[in-house]
């Protein structure tokens, strides 16, 4: 694997000339893939040797790996965000300052506002028909539970089949609780303390042990009724409140049968295909893999040497391989632009006892959840476009998820919108060959609204610096993770502030290992400085933003709750006669 063969240059060169501008002047269509949670070791063409990725190693043969690619955030919800807008989900609003850092119900009112301009909108301009199946996690309502002002379909997607939230162990059935575990359980302590106290005081006024009204206690009792009630009608029933799959506008399941998902994910991303043969598309497959509960199909389970976690990625290859099959049957596969990343790092709190849920971060620290280590950011990217852009091309150039937003633009023969900052840059020079470097000198890591750690990338020499301003505590100390946490935080007791900042040369130490000095770097104060000033510069291009995931919007509201019935008998099942399996 070399960065470029004569051979590959050449033919580079000669589509750059010719093939490139016939090939976008046809409208090439879009398919962009993008796993849930799947580490940057998790596939094989990136080192892994004991889970089977072909499908996925066949898009890197036959196009571009990215080997720095790099994530706007370290979770779901802000990570697609970025990647949707092309901007840092600090400009939308969709980074938190709190401790929700992701949206956390179907019935909050938080999500992705109406003003953001998704790459799907600009596509629609440009006559494409865009589809979205798979994962939102973007928000559904705003101020009822029918007005879908976060909904796929007021973002620019003609169509959608998917979910609307994400996947949760609270999904399966029998699964420990994923959402908000630690307060769960602190509200289960309460209501039983409060019922034992009752239970207690009726006792004493029964045996004349206790002097107390009657009045007293039933007001203890009402008390308690009302505190359990409130909080378990919502986190009693997540299953039936967050789990549901939908088409469009239209509730198809809920809860939904993750035994059967995966097929009908499968089957509408091949129908979408078929449908529009005839017609530029852009097909967004968000999947649901690899996050937990992990949920297998039984011809995967127990096929891997990684577990239940590997059986899961290498079932959602096997998705990748028959999505790609049907590009080949209707003949566009040479027409297509394939991409395919992940939304952030695998997540290494995640385990069940011994066995490991999350994924594998490679060489690099840390994982989901932290904002400046390498393991929660850098993530997979292989481009495939046969016959316009090399084939088995590795580049090591500085990338982003945001950069797909003005790509797939330029692809389409649109604008990028001059009304606001756009962060994201094109790869097209880069896939083309036409230039040797990136055009990003700075990436912000936020974790988040705070910023953690900057990335410089100078141009003149190639090295690449990253100065950390803040790390997370790792629990235990030289675990790596946070186990006793669940997952990193971003503020307060649980982690450090670096001053001096801990700085490191990723071209030499890409696993940061080892921070540099004043003492052990000549220009270490010069380099902390330039950080210092593009910091400074990047936030004066802040603007205040409504806060999506504040505190109230991510309350869950029963009258946002989307439901196929009459609240609260929420239940259905309309995908019955269409569950043929396929897998």
């Amino acid at each position: 694997m070399k960065r470029y063969l004569v051979t590959a240059l050449t033919s580079c060169l000669f589509w750059n000339t010719f093939g490139m501008s016939a090939a976008m002047d046809s409208k090439p269509n879009i398919l962009l893939f993008v796993a849930d949670d799947l580490g940057i070791g998790d596939i094989g063409c990136y080192g892994n040797n004991t889970i089977r990725t072909p499908n996925i190693d066949r898009l890197a043969r036959e196009g571009v790996k990215l080997t720095q690619h790099i994530a706007a955030a370290p979770l779901c919800t802000p990570s697609r965000a970025a990647f949707l807008t092309g901007r840092y989900p600090i400009r939308s609003g969709m980074a938190s300052s709190n401790r929700y850092r992701a949206l956390q119900w179907n019935a909050g009112s938080g999500g992705l506002p109406a003003n953001e301009t998704t790459f799907a909108r600009l596509l629609q301009k440009q006559g494409y028909t865009t589809g979205l199946i798979g994962k939102w996690h973007q928000g559904v309502n705003c101020e009822s539970f029918n007005d879908h002002c976060h909904h796929p379909l007021n973002h620019g997607f003609d169509y959608f089949y998917g979910m609307p939230f994400t996947l949760l162990s609270n999904c399966q059935e029998n699964k420990p609780p994923e959402l908000d575990a630690a307060l769960q359980a602190k509200l289960w302590l309460y209501s039983q303390i409060i019922a034992l106290a009752v239970f207690t005081l009726t006792a004493g006024k029964l045996t004349g042990l206790v002097s107390i009204c009657w009045k007293i206690i039933a007001c203890f009792t009402l008390v308690g009724c009302i505190f359990f009630i409130s909080w378990y009608s919502s986190y009693g029933f997540v299953q039936y409140w967050n789990c549901i799959l939908m088409r469009n506008h239209d509730i198809t399941e809920q809860p939904m049968r993750l035994e059967r998902t995966a097929s009908l994910m499968l089957k509408e991303a091949v129908s979408f295909i078929e449908r529009n043969r005839h017609r530029p598309f852009l097909l967004f497959i968000s999947f649901l893999h690899v996050h937990t509960p992990l949920f297998t199909t039984a011809k995967f389970l127990r096929k891997s040497r990684h577990g239940l976690y590997g059986d899961n990625v290498e079932e959602m290859d096997w998705m990748v391989g028959k999505i790609l099959d049907s590009l080949d049957k209707e003949g566009l596969k040479n027409n297509t632009f394939t991409y395919f990343a992940s939304d952030h790092g695998g997540q290494l709190e995640a385990q069940d006892g011994s066995a490991q849920l999350g994924g594998w971060n490679g060489i690099y620290k840390g994982g989901k959840g932290m904002g400046g280590w390498e393991g929660g950011i850098r993530v997979p990217g292989i481009i495939r476009w046969p016959g316009v852009l090399p084939a088995d091309i590795v580049i090591n150039e500085l990338t982003s998820l945001m950069d797909i937003f003005p790509t797939v633009i330029q692809l389409a023969g649109g604008a990028v919108p001059q009304d606001r900052v756009i962060d994201g840059r094109s790869l097209l020079p880069l896939l083309q060959g036409t230039v040797q470097h990136s055009e990003h000198q700075f990436m912000f890591h936020y974790c988040g609204v705070f910023l953690h750690a900057v990335r410089w990338h100078q141009k003149d020499s190639g090295t690449v610096w990253k100065a950390h301003y803040t790390t997370p505590v790792f629990q235990p100390k030289d675990s790596g993770a946070c186990f006793r946490r669940g997952i990193c935080p971003c503020f307060g007791d649980g982690i450090t502030h670096h001053d001096p900042p801990l700085l490191f040369d990723l071209s030499q130490d890409p696993s940061e290992a080892n921070p540099l000095s004043a003492d052990t770097e000549p220009l270490f104060d010069t380099i902390i400085r330039r950080i210092g000033k593009a910091v400074e510069e990047h936030h004066k291009t802040l603007t205040p933003v409504p806060q999506q995931l504040s505190y109230y919007n991510n309350m869950w509201k029963p009258w946002l709750q989307p439901c196929c019935g009459t609240f609260p008998t929420c239940w259905c099942d309309k995908e019955s006669s269409k569950a043929e399996d396929i897998l």
